[in-house]
């Protein structure tokens, strides 16, 4: 166990159901634990002391969408549409293993806990047969790392020969990943209270799947106790497709097959109507804003104000790294700002809002809004500590502002379960020098593969 740890004099914004932000106050982490927050001295015996003048204090920020996997595949395909960003990586892709994926996942964990980020999704679905243990390979990278992990067993089961867009090479049968998803829970899921590692399943998407898998996927997740997340309405081709293969919107074709509910989110969401959002509103449906990734691939701007208002579960993704090279967190707060006030004018999202999407709304599309996502006594003890004392924040008054829409300030230190993860800006789990040079290795390697 961790030892005590008072972190004192920081301006703490607690982004609790109150909202309070507090100037010059202190929070005691005990264990795994976060058990007193307070403007006054608080006794903390032989705690080890952190000073957080000139500092603030937020939750960890909880990424809801990423594929860790796509690190080693950065800046291809740069002027791509969706359709034929997907239709150029697949090949390359289809040449992922088990070294590939730790080495990429090590650099993607990385680059989010020196953003910020203290719980992360990933979404994996592509399991070339000579892949090895792919989803194995990047729950070792965040245990090394030491972020919360919520890894989904994806899938493919529709090819090109199908008529999907994924080679052969890369799909598999229903048989053999419904096999593959309960072996996955099996192993490695952990439902409890502090659990730093949680099994979801997750089909890819309504144009590289089929019906049956769709709906077979949700009956397990269902038997299972474990939640359900895919890809949905993230551009105008895949209402196309969906209309034309299926007579219906994205959103009606995933509630027949049992794909809505407070146990579900859906990443993207840019071309939900108005009938959609009521309905993720109305069955506590999550979804995921992708807003950088979104606008790399020129897929449009969700409607984020309109899910808000409606009552709709919203975290905020970086999404793969091969459509978001930067695949930093607190930067998704930043362009949530953006691109929303870029669709719905000045007022359309408030930095505060922002900040609450990338924390708190990100562990309630999660389900973990009882845990983590805040900073009050008895929630799980992921902090990070921001520098605001330096040249590009310290005469910024409004500490949300420096955050969200200032340059993204160094890190002091970070707390994952209550363990120092950052200090001043290095990460102290891993050599990243060393990593960073096997990303290059398999970066090549596997450019050289798809050759």
């Amino acid at each position: 166990m961790a030892p005590a740890t008072l972190i004192e004099n920081a301006f703490v914004l607690t982004v609790d159901a109150q909202r309070r932000e507090l100037p010059r106050a202190s929070v005691l982490i005990e264990g795994s634990t976060i058990v007193a927050v307070s403007t006054d001295p608080i006794e903390a015996g032989d705690a080890v002391r952190v000073d957080g003048r000139g500092c603030v204090l937020t939750p960890g920020l909880v990424n809801t969408h990423h594929h860790l996997y796509q690190w080693i595949t950065r800046g291809l395909a740069a002027d791509h549409t969706l359709f034929q960003w997907l239709t150029t990586l697949y090949p390359i892709w289809a040449g992922i293993d088990e070294e590939a994926l730790h080495a990429a996942a090590l650099g993607g964990l990385t680059q989010l806990a020196q953003s910020g980020c203290t719980t992360t999704t990933d979404h994996h679905y592509v399991f070339p047969r000579e892949g090895g243990d792919l989803l194995g390979a990047e729950i070792a990278a965040a245990a090394e790392i030491g972020l919360r992990f919520h890894p989904t067993r994806g899938s493919m089961d529709l090819s090109e020969k199908d008529g999907g867009l994924p080679p052969d090479t890369v799909v598999q049968t229903i048989d053999e990943i419904l096999a593959a998803s309960a072996d996955a829970v099996a192993r490695w899921h952990d439902p409890s209270r502090d659990s730093m590692l949680r099994i979801a399943l997750a089909p890819c998407s309504p144009f590289s799947v089929t019906t049956d898998l769709l709906r077979e996927s949700a009956a397990l997740a269902r038997e299972l106790g474990v939640r359900m997340h895919t890809h949905l309405a993230e551009s105008v081709d895949e209402n196309t497709y969906c209309a034309e293969h299926f007579g219906s919107t994205p959103l009606e074709y995933m509630e027949s097959v049992g794909w809505v509910g407070p146990d579900v989110w859906f990443a993207h969401g840019v071309e939900f109507d108005d009938a959609a959002i009521a309905r993720l509103a109305a069955t506590s449906t999550g979804v995921a804003h992708c807003p950088t990734s979104n606008a790399r691939l020129g897929n449009g701007i969700c409607r984020t104000r309109d899910l808000v208002d409606a009552g709709v579960p919203v975290g905020l993704g970086v999404d793969g790294a091969a459509s978001n090279e930067s695949a930093r967190m607190l930067e998704e707060a930043h362009q949530a700002v953006l691109m929303a006030r870029a669709r719905g004018g000045p007022t359309a999202l408030t930095t505060r809002t922002a900040l609450e999407l990338a924390t708190r709304g990100g562990a309630r599309v999660l389900g973990r809004e009882d845990e983590i996502g805040s900073i009050e006594p008895g929630k799980l003890a992921d902090l990070v500590l921001w520098d605001l004392s330096t040249v590009a924040h310290r005469d910024i008054d409004d500490p949300v502002a420096a955050l969200v829409l200032g340059a993204i300030p160094p890190i002091k230190a970070s707390w994952v379960q209550g363990i120092q993860v950052v200090a001043d800006g290095d990460l102290l789990t891993i050599d990243t020098e060393q990593m960073t040079t096997a990303v290059a290795t398999q970066h090549r390697r596997l450019l050289d593969k798809a050759r």
